[in-house]
């Protein structure tokens, strides 16, 4: 905007020049008699008055003159204005104008009309003196012209070769009320703050408005000097009388106004923004250079020559190089307040701080590692094997100068049976540094390939964060709990992990955050997990499955004495001298305080006692240094489960199956009962559809051999069935039951007890054939946990029997299998002997009857014989 101290001083000299007669000499290549006419015109002198055409004369009240069409221009009476004439008929009007010295303008109503008819014009117009023309390049005429006065069309003498009318002069009434006056105060005022606003006014123009006195004129030349629409200018042409014409001026300036303000105010606002802007950067700049001078560089000018530094010494790939040095190109040309900064220098450090090269030198020593896994672990031999297996294979690569693929192995087994600290033991013995990431609960595939540097707080995936945090690129990387992935709508994270752990892959993986490749196959990949079913076969397809069983009974005494009391004892602030748990002890742990195939219940217990124990050491109490069997009770509480107890007496309708879950084996015993009924079949349990197939299958096979077990056929009529299977609460599925509910089912209806002592295991078929099942080395072990010295089991398991320790197969009698007859033996206290079957009747010799006379007829007898 203006500046209205200099705007007001300007208006002040105009003023004074005015009143010393000094006016304005026009520069324009007329004669001196139209300057002095239009001169004395724009001043408010008044027209001269002379003869008719010329700019003194007087006008008559009703003349013939050649209309000159407008169509984006306005001339007011008084004014002066060049007009531009292209038209072929609008220069034939202006020829004929000239001659007489005046023409009609009136305004077209459609402005895109090239050859206007009388009908497209309005009636009401101004007349106007003709000044001097000038023809120019492109075919056009300039003229300069005067308004003189309204007009009105009475009618129309030639619309031909150019437009020629009629007109009426239209009086305009005087008026010099006070209300008037006050009109033209309330314009002046606001003009004066239009023009202080608008650049595009002169400032002349209100110090000429203000040498005005006539109502009407004043409001022709402000509405001539605004940037109006033709149909405001038009009506303002239309309105004759002065008074309302400054109405209608004072409506439009206001609303002029209202935009000029706010239009000057963003100007400001931006104007403000753009001069701090440009002072922040000069002073910066200074700044800058005044601390080059003195050899002291600012903060983000050192952070970025740091960063060149380290990119310039660091062992990065050609790719990564590239990228980094483009973006720190970015980095360095932007100012430190600009949004992205943080998010370059974020990128280029993730760059920098990932291992490209940086790997450990393995350890093949196999006798090293070795004893490591004896030392730290008991048992586990297929494991431990497996790793010695990788360590020699290694090694004799290495020596030939193979390149050998890092296997990915997966530990399999229930919880507690040490699976992470194993691959714990492994990274020590080969040397190489450890680093675990648990993947259970992770839903978002983020998690694993990061996010998009477009999104605000993006960074790369944990399995790059992970390989940032082991500095190396050959560690040692667990993927816990790989089993308890999640998948949503963010997306499948196995299905990303299927990248990083596939050796034809993993070389190049890409993170979403950092779009560079990086080499993943120098890892030593190990996943945990506690079942193989939820895992998608594509996943399981990568990886070298090794199960962890179960620990047996010496296993987990052996592991505590080795293991978990004395670190139990160190971890509680004991001595070894101040307490001794015997063997006694930790058997009635395992038996009546845990029950688990793993050893971290049992690891529990033994905290809890050593606790109690330091309680006592701590308040300077006598204790007792060695624990017996007896005072488990008054430490621990009463037992907690009822371990190797079997029934008393064998049982009619009950029968021991054997389940297996990711905790290991259990026993799972099924009961059945008969009722009187319509011979239905309910099942309870919480049993899955397959276990409930298994079902209907023995009850279809009992149907079928009731004849054989002395079964009546009756009963399957006017009985009721019901199969229950203990802890409802737990879904149970599988078919590995089929044979434990078809002894239940046939010892129920036959009234025969099943033998207590006895387990079993295995599919069966409505032919009563026994199929193989899973998990029989946890079942099996279940079974010794329990005291079940007998266990019944499919022939075409006998390849399983391999991964069942020794001593458990001598502990235990272990019957295979292949059909039901067979199990019934096995399991049944004594023999079922088929029902009798009821002997045909022999046919009699027909007899013929002699023939007699009639006789007295007898009564025949019902009596069957």
């Amino acid at each position: 905007s203006k500046n209205k101290v200099g705007f007001e001083d300007r208006v002040t000299l105009t003023r004074h020049r005015l009143a010393q007669h000094k006016m304005y000499q026009l520069q324009t290549p007329y004669d001196p008699d139209m300057r002095d006419w239009l001169m004395a015109a724009s001043f408010g002198d008044g027209l001269p008055r002379g003869t008719e055409g010329q700019p003194g004369s007087k006008l008559p009240d009703v003349f013939q003159a050649a209309v000159l069409p407008m169509r984006d221009q306005m001339v007011y009476p008084r004014a002066v204005s060049p007009l531009s004439v292209g038209r072929e008929r609008s220069l034939r009007a202006l020829d004929v104008g000239t001659k007489s010295g005046m023409v009609v303008a009136l305004a077209q109503k459609d402005p895109t009309l090239e050859e206007p008819r009388p009908s497209d014009l309005y009636p009401i117009g101004v007349v106007c003196n003709v000044g001097r023309m000038l023809r120019m390049p492109d075919g056009s005429t300039t003229v300069l012209v005067q308004g003189r006065a309204r007009v009105r069309v009475l009618e129309w003498v030639r619309s031909t070769a150019f437009l020629q009318a009629r007109v009426q002069l239209i009086d305009e009434p005087i008026s010099d009320s006070p209300a008037t006056e006050a009109l033209m105060r309330a314009v002046l005022a606001l003009f004066e703050r239009v023009v202080m606003l608008n650049e595009a006014l002169p400032e002349d123009a209100y110090v000429y408005a203000m040498n005005v006195n006539d109502p009407g004129w004043l409001s022709d030349m402000i509405a001539q000097t605004l940037p109006l629409q033709m149909s405001e200018r038009q009506a303002i042409l239309e309105t004759i009388d002065a008074n309302a014409r400054l109405q209608k001026l004072s409506t439009i300036l206001a609303r002029e106004l209202d935009v000029l303000e706010l239009e000057d105010k963003i100007q400001a606002n931006a104007q403000n923004e753009v001069d701090r802007s440009q002072r922040e950067y000069y002073l910066r700049e200074r700044m800058r250079a005044i601390q080059t001078e003195l050899g002291e560089l600012d903060g983000e000018l050192r952070d970025v020559n740091n960063l060149r530094s380290r990119l310039t010494a660091a062992q990065v790939p050609d790719v990564a190089r590239a990228r980094a040095e483009q973006e720190l190109n970015r980095l360095a040309q932007l100012p430190s307040m600009a949004p992205d900064t943080g998010v370059l220098r974020t990128y280029i450090e993730w760059i920098l701080d990932l291992p490209w090269h940086e790997k450990t030198q393995d350890n093949l020593d196999i006798t090293h590692a070795q004893k490591i896994l004896d030392e730290r672990h008991f048992g586990l031999p297929k494991a431990k094997e497996r790793v010695l297996e990788y360590i020699a294979v290694r090694k004799l690569t290495q020596q030939q100068g193979h390149k050998m693929r890092s296997p990915i192995i997966c530990f399999v087994g229930p919880p507690g049976t040490g699976k992470t600290s194993l691959a714990r033991s492994i990274a020590d013995a080969l040397g190489r540094k450890f680093v675990r990431m648990s993947v259970g609960g992770v839903r978002d595939e983020a998690e694993i390939r990061g996010h998009r540097r477009t999104y605000v707080g993006a960074l790369p995936g944990r399995i790059l964060q992970m390989m940032k945090r082991a500095d190396t690129l050959n560690p040692l990387f667990v993927l816990d709990e790989i089993d308890k992935l999640g998948e949503d709508f963010r997306g499948d994270p196995s299905a990303a992990l299927l990248e990083v752990l596939d050796p034809e892959q993993n070389f190049e993986f890409e993170d979403h955050y950092l779009d560079i490749p990086y080499d993943l196959s120098k890892v030593l990949w190990v996943t945990t997990a506690n079942s193989l079913d939820p895992l998608p076969p594509a996943l399981r397809d990568r990886m070298e499955v090794i199960e962890f069983p179960g620990y047996v009974e010496e296993e987990k005494l052996e592991i505590a004495q080795r293991f978990l009391v004395p670190k139990q004892i160190a971890d509680n602030g004991l001595l070894p001298k101040q307490l001794t748990l015997s063997d006694e002890v930790i058997k009635r742990l395992v038996r009546e305080y845990t029950y688990e195939a793993g050893v971290r219940e049992l690891d529990r217990e033994i905290a809890k006692v050593c606790r109690k124990v330091a309680r006592s050491v701590a308040e300077n109490k006598r204790h007792v240094q060695r624990i017996n069997p007896d005072m488990l009770h008054k430490y621990l509480g009463p037992p907690q489960f009822d371990y190797g107890l079997m029934e008393e007496v064998d049982q009619i309708g009950v029968a021991n199956g054997l389940a297996w879950n990711e905790a290991g084996g259990d026993v799972m015993p099924i009961e059945v009962s008969l009722v009187e009924g319509k011979g239905s079949l309910t099942l309870t349990g919480s049993l899955g559809d397959v276990m409930q197939e298994s079902a209907q299958a023995a009850l279809s096979f009992a149907r079928v051999r009731a004849k054989e077990y002395g079964i009546s056929a009756k009963v399957f009529e006017k009985s009721d069935i019901h199969v229950h299977v203990a802890e409802g609460a737990i879904p149970k599925d599988g078919p590995s039951a089929g044979i434990a509910i078809a002894t239940a089912l046939i010892s129920a209806l036959t009234k025969v007890p099943v033998r207590r002592d006895v387990a079993m295991t295995g599919e069966i078929t409505l032919r009563g054939r026994v199929l193989p099942i899973g998990g029989l080395k946890e079942k099996i072990l279940a079974a010794h946990r329990a005291g079940l010295r007998t266990l019944i089991m499919p022939r075409k398991n006998v390849k399983d029997l391999d991964e069942v320790p020794r001593r458990i197969q001598r502990d235990m009698t272990l019957v295979q299998v292949g059909s039901m007859e067979e199990v019934l033996k096995i399991a049944m206290t004594r023999a079922l002997a088929p029902r009798p079957s009821v002997p045909a009747r022999r046919a009699r010799p027909a007899r013929v009857a002699p023939v007699r006379p009639p006789t007295k007829p007898t009564v025949k007898s019902t009596r069957r014989i």
